[in-house]
């Protein structure tokens, strides 16, 4: 076989352009020990974590493929958990920008995540319509909860009772018991979805937010199960009506609890609603950390603030109102006044103010800082982040915005791109704005003003640049100043495309005016100024039938091609203008073309989603493509080769061989539509602009590319992605009820298993072997010697027990239960004997414990069955118990040891409080002595 052509690889070298991504919230999170100065957002796959102070990305925590689609820092401030689209959820560290945890679970994006207020567990919901339980400390799946219809869209723990809420897209707010794991009550006072819900007053109140314009309240009242008798009675405050109500309301409580047995834990009753100033749905509901404010806001740019009054302002108004009510009673000569004085709902939660943002509103989050400001971090739809500050002690407190981040990208989609001939500078336009990027350092250089940009070019020197714009002008900026020289009217439609001659001299614009218009660039002298300046001259027309939706020049300048809406594409001599070939054979529009650097192919993309290469000589097909799923939006060829890359509407950018029709590799990375892409001058890198606000730096690497091996890695990667939507494995014998395994079957714990597999495999091979050499040596009646696995000497000579607990060790926590139900019930009594072994040794007891009872469980009739296992299991039992019962009594001798030094470490504490506080007061006595005298002396 011949040598096949090598290629070389294009790798993904930087994101930049995106400030933040909509898709996810985004979150306060403390860094260096500062709170309210740091906020993390969904920046596409990765999460970057910007100082709002100085507008500057501190840490980026790197993701793989998938999309972020939620964010929840966890209480202590170390950690951020970040949902992906592919439902698979990793905590980070914020120190080191490390992934220290992965857990997967949820076979779609995940949508709500929450810490409980220990950040011990997490739970996460997703669009799967399943709530999942996972123990951090642990780092595995508890459990998961079903019974919501769709979308979960908030999930709450509470603080004091173990219990959980969570709401949903299928209008239902579950209260779940995770005691029992099972759903004891559902909400459905609402007739739409519940888009989000919050608890406040100490978790006393529910508040969810859906559809309409009303936010509803709940009271939550928390049941006692049995009342201790001991117990003294609470002190009864001052509006509390009289004993002879109260016992009768507790005979009706428990009258009510009998015929509703739902309530035996909890009682929801709605006491109203507060109403939004917006009408379209609640997008985002939440409160700051300490519940003292809460914020909602719906698809506009305003969001809403209430303040939330705690127990004792609710009192002292109560007193206030009651004084007034006395006062009244006494004016009119009344009695007492019978009826006790309420609060409305309105005067508990009040509107503070409402802040307008620059743009529409994604998501939100509050922090109460030690000033006593109320700061507001809004994420927008247009790639900005802007914070806010809410003075409270104001008469009227109003927001002020303090910061803005916005320099890092442009607010809508980018519709153009262009490298300069030194390939150093990127050239990227949008509907508002056009920058100029450092390529090396990825920063932002010039930001200008400009009208819709369609198309660009640097103007030879890279001083200048040219766009083409919607509305059919033409705009030229000096790039040393940052400033618009010119414009001119091109067109009477918009210019779609622009190409530079290969002189250098001029350039040509097609329009939707049905128009191809040649310029040549000039030097004029303004009145104002001595230096001369750059100018474009329009020298020349071709008028043709259909609008013109691409320009080509050939480089040898003598052939121009103009792509049409008829689905043609026509090819005219430069200098006579003289009409030359048609090329006809697309479906649809030719969208891009690219005529490659010896003048002899011309290849057309177009939105019939193929790809033709032709010849020029001729006009000939030579072949047609299949290549993209989508509209074919750019197409390039790579400089001094017949290799060029197209960028379509399915997220994609291959790359493609025009001699050999072959496809050579698809770059991805894009999470949306790719508009645009520009190759640089020497063919090493490509910049490519997206829907999803990204731009994307793709490098030319020095590592060869061999078409066999990329198709032999595309087939493994499709057989990985369809391992996870396989069915999932099942225990036998258990029906699908309200909860199930948290993890779910991936090509990791697959691997897992089989690593397992061959451990236990290699154990009985050597302790095989070990027999046989011990009767040799027995036969022989000297010691011969035994050959020892190199796996074993390169583990450093262990035995091959301990070589099986090794690898189930290193089995990660998350997929340790996925991984023993997919094990072959086979290996399963080798495994039940080892983990005798091994508990007898006293090592990992909790591990082998908790895999124990879990393969007990899922093949509990195999087991019993087995009478080979009875003395296995009967041996188990008595090792286990007793173990177990070793590692529970150091855990409480531990637990009342830290217990003792933290009662020492109060006492100690209190000892000096009152000592300092014994020595201040001395202070005092002393000084006013000194007064006292100082006064009797000037008597």
């Amino acid at each position: 076989m011949g040598l096949t052509r090598q290629y070389l690889r294009y790798e993904p070298a930087a994101l930049f352009g995106l400030v933040a991504s909509a898709r996810a919230g985004v979150a306060f999170v403390a860094l260096r020990g500062e709170r309210g100065r740091y906020v993390a957002v969904p920046a596409c796959e990765h999460v970057f974590v910007w100082d709002t102070r100085k507008g500057e990305k501190v840490l980026i925590l790197k993701g793989l493929k998938q999309q972020v689609s939620c964010l929840c820092p966890s209480p202590d401030g170390l950690h951020l958990a970040v949902g992906y689209e592919d439902g698979a959820i990793r905590v980070f560290n914020l120190l080191s920008g490390e992934s220290v945890i992965t857990f997967n679970g949820h076979r779609a994006a995940v949508t709500a995540l929450q810490y409980d207020h220990l950040g011990g567990r997490l739970v996460s919901g997703s669009k799967d319509t399943e709530v999942i339980v996972w123990d951090v400390i642990n780092e595995s799946g508890l459990y998961r909860l079903r019974g919501h219809k769709d979308v979960i869209t908030q999930v709450l723990f509470l603080k004091e009772k173990n219990l959980l809420v969570t709401c949903s897209k299928d209008t239902l707010v579950k209260w779940w018991d995770l005691d029992t794991q099972h759903c004891f009550k559902t909400l459905v006072g609402h007739r739409a979805e519940v888009w989000g819900m919050a608890l406040l007053s100490q978790e006393k109140r529910l508040i969810t937010g859906s559809a309409d314009s009303e936010l509803r309240v709940w009271d939550l009242t928390y049941i006692q199960e049995v009342k201790d008798p001991d117990e003294p009675e609470s002190k009864k405050s001052k509006a509390s009506s009289l004993p002879a109500t109260e016992e009768n309301t507790e005979e009706d409580e428990t009258l009510e609890l009998d015929e509703h047995p739902e309530e035996r834990i909890v009682k929801c009753s709605k006491v109203g609603s507060i109403m939004r100033e917006g009408r379209d749905r609640v997008v985002t509901l939440g409160t700051d950390r300490m519940g003292k404010f809460l914020a909602c806001h719906g698809t506009d740019a305003i969001l809403e603030v209430f303040s939330v009054l705690s127990e004792e302002e609710i009192q002292k108004k109560l007193e206030k109102k009651m004084k007034k009510a006395r006062k009244k009673a006494k004016q009119n000569s009344e009695e007492e006044p019978e009826r006790s004085v309420e609060l409305s709902l309105q005067e508990e939660i009040q509107r503070v103010t409402s802040v307008k943002a620059s743009s529409k509103i994604k998501s939100f989050d509050l922090i109460l800082s030690p000033k006593g400001e109320l700061k507001m971090v809004l994420l927008l739809q247009n790639n900005v982040i802007e914070l806010y500050n809410l003075d409270l002690s104001a008469q009227v407190p109003q927001a002020v915005r303090v910061s803005r981040i916005t320099i890092g990208g442009h607010r809508s989609d980018v519709r153009t791109l262009a490298f300069s001939s030194d390939n150093i500078a990127i050239l990227s336009a949008a509907a508002e704005s056009v920058k100029i990027w450092n390529r090396s350092t990825l920063q932002c250089i010039r930001t200008m003003e400009c009208e819709y940009a369609l198309c660009s070019l640097f103007v030879p020197g890279d001083r200048q640049v040219i766009l083409g714009t919607k509305t059919g002008k033409l705009q030229l900026y000096d790039l040393a100043s940052g400033s618009l020289i010119e414009t001119l009217d091109a067109h009477d439609g918009a210019v779609w495309s622009i190409a530079l001659s290969p002189d250098q001299h001029g350039f040509v614009t097609g329009g939707a005016d049905k128009c191809v218009k040649f310029w040549e660039f000039e030097l004029v002298k303004d009145e104002s100024s001595v230096q001369k300046r750059l100018s474009m001259k329009h020298v020349r027309v071709l008028q043709l039938d259909e609008d013109v939706l691409c320009v080509r020049y050939s480089p040898n300048q003598k052939l121009l091609a103009v792509s049409l809406l008829d689905c043609t594409v026509k090819v005219f001599y430069v200098d006579t203008l003289k009409f030359f070939l048609s090329l006809y054979g697309h479906k649809l529009p030719v969208l891009c073309m690219d005529i490659c650097y010896d003048g002899t192919l011309i290849a057309t993309g177009s939105a019939d989603r193929n790809v033709k290469i032709w010849g020029l000589d001729f006009g000939d097909c030579h072949r047609s493509l299949f290549a993209h799923d989508d509209s074919v939006m750019y197409l390039q060829f790579v400089p001094k080769s017949h290799l060029f890359f197209t960028a379509g509407k399915d997220n994609k950018i291959k790359q493609w061989d025009a001699d050999k029709f072959e496809h050579i590799q698809t770059l991805e990375g894009h999470h949306q539509e790719v508009w645009c892409l520009a190759l640089s001058p020497n063919g090493d890198y490509v910049v490519s602009a997206s829907h999803d606000k990204s731009l994307r730096l793709w490098e030319r690497t020095r590592e060869p590319l061999i078409l066999e091996e990329e198709r032999e890695m595309q087939r493994e990667a499709e057989y990985e992605e369809s391992v996870a939507k396989e069915e999932q494995p099942v225990v036998a014998g258990e029906r699908q009820g309200e909860t199930g395994l948290a993890g779910k079957k991936t090509i990791e714990t697959i691997k897992a298993a089989e690593r397992i597999m061959e451990a236990i495999e290699l154990y009985r091979e050597e302790t095989a072997k070990l027999k046989e050499h011990n009767a040799i040596c027995k036969a022989a009646g000297k010691e011969v010697p035994f050959p020892v696995n190199p796996i074993l000497r390169a583990y450093g000579n262990i035995t091959p027990s301990a070589y099986v607990l090794e690898v189930f060790k290193k089995v990660k926590s998350s997929e340790l239960e996925e991984s023993l139900l997919v094990l072959p019930f086979s290996y399963v009594p080798d495994l039940l004997r080892l983990f005798n072994e091994y508990i007898q040794q006293g090592s990992d007891v909790e591990l082998l414990c908790r895999a124990l009872l879990f393969l007990l469980k899922i093949h509990f009739g195999q087991i019993t069955s087995n009478q080979m296992l009875v003395t296995v299991i009967e041996n188990l039992k008595k090792t286990t118990i007793s173990r177990v019962s070793e590692a529970r009594d150091v855990l409480g001798f531990n637990m009342a040891g830290l217990q003792f030094l933290k009662r020492e470490i109060e006492a100690k504490e209190e000892v000096t409080f009152f000592a300092d506080a014994t020595e201040r007061f001395e202070e005092k006595k002393r000084k006013r002595k000194k007064k006292e005298k100082m006064v009797l002396a000037m008597l």
